[in-house]
């Protein structure tokens, strides 16, 4: 069993809820997730099955699009509905244009402060069990790229926005940010994950599965989500170099990375480009046993 499962997350569930329902089901083949939602999210899910689990640094390298709503005028240390939410003084309204002008604003690469209740880890504990035990949490600022941010709606208090983002951007703490600017405050009341790069939520299934079968039938091929790598096909003398661990010249790439794919299109091996030369060497293979 191989490949990538597209699945509609249920709001309430945790990420490692819908892993467990599908580890249940299909063990003791392996699997994963590559994203966390939160319990309030939902939407895409990315669930690794089998040896794709070794996929997931490159899933993390696949843009992530979300619809997120917020209500201005109150604060939470959790930066969502779910903690401890506070009335924040509003002495302005903001106009929608000031609004655009804000969220606008966060186009590109940035650096975000995480949310204190996070999964980071400080000092080999999660961050948000220190803060739990309300011990003060410091996380240092990390780089986040907005590809595309717009409006969808605002109606004070609520902000509805579409992101498309890097890996490790926290949405709620992007709202956080867009109310410190508009001195309103925000939190976020609602975030589904509408895209992990090509893949949509309209094309994700729940995770209702049954049998072994309901899973294999719904494995999808990894290379259609991997697309921002070069891909290429590889004739059957390259094949089994790699297949042997072997390293191949590929001396049409420009790329530092390559996914090796068969006639049919089915991932075969990712392979990596050996210091500054026209030789690639195979870092993981997939070839049929």
């Amino acid at each position: 069993m191989f490949g990538l499962l597209n699945i509609n997350k249920p709001a309430g569930w945790t990420s490692r809820d819908v892993v467990n329902r599908v580890q249940r089901i299909v063990r003791p083949v392996k699997t994963g997730h590559a994203g966390t939602l939160d319990p309030l999210a939902t939407g895409v899910l990315i669930v690794p099955v089998g040896r794709a689990t070794r996929l997931t640094e490159y899933i993390h390298t696949v843009s992530k699009t979300y619809v997120a709503k917020f209500e201005l005028g109150k604060t939470s240390d959790t930066e969502d509905s779910e903690g401890d939410v506070k009335l924040h003084e509003v002495d302005h309204i903001p106009e929608n244009r000031v609004v655009e002008r804000v969220v606008a604003g966060f186009l590109g690469k940035q650096q975000q402060r995480p949310p204190v209740y996070s999964a980071l880890r400080v000092n080999g504990k999660r961050a948000y069990q220190l803060a739990r035990q309300g011990e003060q949490v410091e996380l240092a600022p990390r780089e986040i790229d907005i590809f595309q941010i717009a409006v969808r709606h605002y109606e004070y208090p609520e902000l509805i926005v579409e992101v498309e983002c890097s890996s490790g951007t926290y949405i709620r703490s992007l709202g956080r940010d867009i109310g410190e600017l508009l001195n309103t405050g925000a939190v976020m009341t609602a975030l589904e994950r509408t895209a992990i790069g090509s893949w949509t939520v309209e094309e994700a299934v729940a995770p209702d599965f049954d049998t072994p079968q309901d899973v294999n039938n719904s494995l999808l091929n990894p290379v259609s989500l991997l697309g921002n790598y070069e891909q290429l096909v590889l004739n059957e003398q390259q094949q089994g170099e790699l297949m042997h661990g072997r390293r191949i010249s590929l001396q049409d790439s420009d790329a530092e990375e390559v996914l090796g794919i068969s006639q049919d299109g089915e991932l075969l091996t990712v392979l990596n480009r050996v210091e500054q030369s026209d030789f690639f060497k195979p870092v993981k293979n997939f070839f049929p046993s």
